[in-house]
Parts: structure tokens; sequence; C-alpha cells
């Protein structure tokens, strides 16, 4: 039976945000204390965690994270690794056959950063130069393991501009810690919500039937 692995990161207080996020999950009915059931509301960020950049979150007239079409989140993706660098540049893009790959993930030392509950600044990005062949390779969907393809404390988000507004879905907040290098299936679906800038999701990857 192929493997799936769960690439997504546990939601939680303690799980860390980009600055000026949040989660909050607050029990409203409680079985222990005499409730029917156990039921709670969440506050919760449409960037928090492993999450769906929709093309509208930095794109005045891009699409909307319902306007998406499902098939951008399910189906064949590749995983590159860079486990020593503290960016992708060119010369990482470079080693990395780009032919027919739908779905790319990053897999960087940024997956281990989530053993940390405090916000970490230092984590390897995506340069614009890299942004710029990925959004001319056909891609439609790039994936990174920490909260952000952008580096920390840009301005011009130049990144974010160059892929989404190709309609590049972006799938920020994966941990690939697990996962070795290569092709798997990506299950990563959103909510369907209207008019969304983003979403919190689910993300899986199914290894792939090795060819005989």
């Amino acid at each position: 039976m192929a493997r799936i692995y769960d690439v997504s990161v546990l939601v939680s207080g303690e799980t860390p945000t980009w600055p000026g996020d949040s989660f909050l999950l607050r029990k409203v009915e409680e079985i222990g204390k005499g409730d029917v059931c156990n039921k709670s509301f969440m506050e919760i960020g449409s960037h928090i965690g492993t999450h769906i950049d929709a093309p509208y979150h930095f794109e005045r007239e891009g699409k909307t994270i319902e306007q998406i079409p499902l098939d951008t989140f399910v189906g064949p993706a590749r995983v590159a690794a860079f486990p020593d660098v503290d960016r992708i540049d060119l010369a990482q893009i470079q080693t990395v056959d780009l032919s027919g790959v739908e779905r790319i993930l990053f897999k960087t030392r940024n997956s281990n950063l989530w053993q940390d509950s405090t916000f970490r600044e230092d984590y390897v990005y995506l340069t614009a130069e890299a942004s710029r062949v990925l959004a001319e390779s056909g891609v439609k969907l790039v994936g990174v393991d920490y909260l952000s393809i952008e580096k920390y404390g840009g301005e011009s988000f130049e990144s974010h501009h160059i892929l989404l507004g190709k309609g590049i879905a972006l799938l920020e907040g994966l941990d690939l810690s697990e996962v070795p290098a290569g092709g798997y299936e990506l299950i990563a679906l959103p909510l369907r919500i209207a008019g969304g800038d983003g979403s919190p999701v689910r993300a899986a990857l199914r290894e792939r039937p090795r060819t005989q």
C-alpha cells in the first residue's frame, strides 16, 4: 500500500504564526460540564499553519480561493530538497527538471523550524529570480515549508506578485521533514470561502506507484 504523508502542521495556540495572525479555539459546550455535545468556536486567520494563498491575496483582480479549479490542489507533485541553503535562487532552480511538473514543493531546513513555537524570521525563501523561472515553467502550484515564500522584512513582495500574478496558487506552511525528495500525489483542498484570499488546508502526499 502506498504510504501517505501528512504534511500539514498541527494548528494550536502553540503553532508559530505570521506576526499579526492568531488562532483561538473557544469551547462553548462541553459534555463534561453537562452539555449534550462538545462544541467550539474558532477565530482563525486565513493564512494560519498550512494554507493556500489565492492570487487575490496580492492581486486586486486575482482569483479568490473558491474560484481556483480544484485540480490545482490534487495531482502529481515534485518534492525538491535543498537542505543547506538560506534561499532558493536560480542556482537551485536550475538543478530541478521542471518539464511536465505542475506542482513543485520545496523541502528546506524550514521544516525543522516547526519545532519552535516562536515565529522565526530566518526562514528559507524564494528569490524573485527563482520565482520568475517558476512562473514561466507552466507550474500551477508552488509549495514551501514555512509561512511565506517571501524574504522576511521585504516591502515589495515581488515573489508573491510574480507567481500570484500568473495565477499560480501558493501552498505555504508545509512540514516536509519526513518526506524524501521525489514524485508524489498531492491532496491539499482549501475551504470554499466566498471571496477568500486564502484558506488553511489539510495537506497530504501519497507515494506514487513505481513503474515496472
